[in-house]
């Protein structure tokens, strides 16, 4: 049955993981992820699950590949430099169309950076960091309750469309304490195999094959031709925003994630100074939700819209092909650690700075 606790959101996105279906995992530590596979290196045994830290992120995520193709719910977790050593695995794994879940708490960048919370790797997540035309489901959950719904659904959605599930958090997301709701533990009649899984018993002309070596040039275009038919199936069907105080707003403040929480108290400071302002929030990053911003930018009322990230400027490039140059899209961000507060935003919304 459904409880309500106050946990840690790294540690409440785990056992979300497990009530939903995950019993393999495999990864590697590093912060401000680290809770989550504590939390399964002793959670998952309890239910007949596998947990094993792996000798590094690139073997991790090959795990994932192997657990995958044999029709098992699998998932793993990084931050942002351990997610990059991961990026050739997930190509592979797009490529022979298995379902995982991955879960990216976002530190600052390039390089190792540092260890405080960031929204630099947007690109990596939506654009597809590794070789080839690959797309994935990419979740920015805002609080932990939101994380812990999304993540239960997770393995549902990455079995539904053959690819993987990210859930792009950061430090701040993964370290803050909430009360959740946890749903109910799926049972295991609820979870079967897929039919394309190499379980070992289909043998000769049956035999079940994963692979993502395609030599035949037009047996590897329709594999493409196929995956973004997928995707743009996902689109129609997939895509998640919201809308805070939009349908009179003058000004739109747009972001994602925990800034979103934050973008959402300027909302309320604006309009208290009657400044008539609006919040867009993407919940799904890709697909992003580009009929949104269309649909707003055509509003006569809308003079411009204000991206804001903890980043030098990623999703502001998607919001500005969304808006196709309707009005003027400005960009607010922070980063190396540093986090922006509600009356920051607004400095800039009302002064430019």
């Amino acid at each position: 049955m459904s409880e309500k606790k106050l946990m840690k959101g790294n540690e409440a996105i785990a056992e979300a993981a497990v009530r939903g279906g995950c019993r393999y995992y495999f990864g590697y530590p590093i912060t401000p992820q680290n809770e989550i596979p504590e939390y399964m290196s002793w959670r998952l045994p309890e239910v007949g699950g596998v947990f094993i830290q792996a000798e590094s992120e690139i073997s991790a995520i090959n795990m994932v590949y192997g657990a995958a193709g044999a029709g098992g719910r699998s998932m793993t977790s990084s931050s942002s430099p351990g997610v990059s050593l991961k990026q050739e695995g997930i190509s592979y794994i797009c490529g022979a169309e298995l379902p995982c879940v991955i879960i990216n708490m976002v530190r600052g960048g390039p390089g190792l950076g540092g260890i405080q919370p960031a929204q630099s790797d947007y690109f990596q997540a939506v654009k597809g960091g590794g070789h080839g035309d690959y797309k994935m489901l990419v979740y920015g959950p805002a609080t932990v309750q939101e994380a812990v719904d999304i993540v239960y659904g997770a393995f549902d959605k990455a079995e539904q469309y053959r690819l993987p599930v990210m859930i792009l958090g950061d430090g701040m997301l993964g370290q803050i304490m909430e009360a959740v709701t946890l749903p109910e533990m799926r049972k295991p009649g609820d979870i079967k195999v897929p039919e394309w899984a190499t379980v070992g018993t289909h043998t000769g002309a049956d035999r079940k094959i994963i692979n993502s070596l395609y030599i035949e040039p037009d047996v590897l275009e329709a594999l493409n031709r196929t995956l973004y038919a997928r995707y743009a199936a996902m689109s129609e069907a997939e895509t998640m925003v919201e809308e805070y105080r939009v349908s009179d707003a003058e000004v739109i403040i747009t972001a994602y994630g925990t800034v979103a929480r934050i973008a959402k108290s300027t909302v309320d400071i604006l309009r208290a100074a009657g400044v008539k302002a609006g919040l867009i929030r993407p919940i799904t990053l890709y697909p992003f939700p580009s009929a949104t911003y269309r649909a707003a930018a055509k509003k006569r009322s809308v003079k411009e819209f204000i991206t804001v990230e903890l980043s030098m400027g990623q999703m502001v490039e998607d919001v500005r092909l969304a808006v196709n140059g309707k009005k003027p899209v400005k960009f607010y961000g922070r980063s190396g650690g540093n986090v922006m507060t509600p009356e920051d935003i607004a400095r800039f919304v009302t002064e430019g700075k």
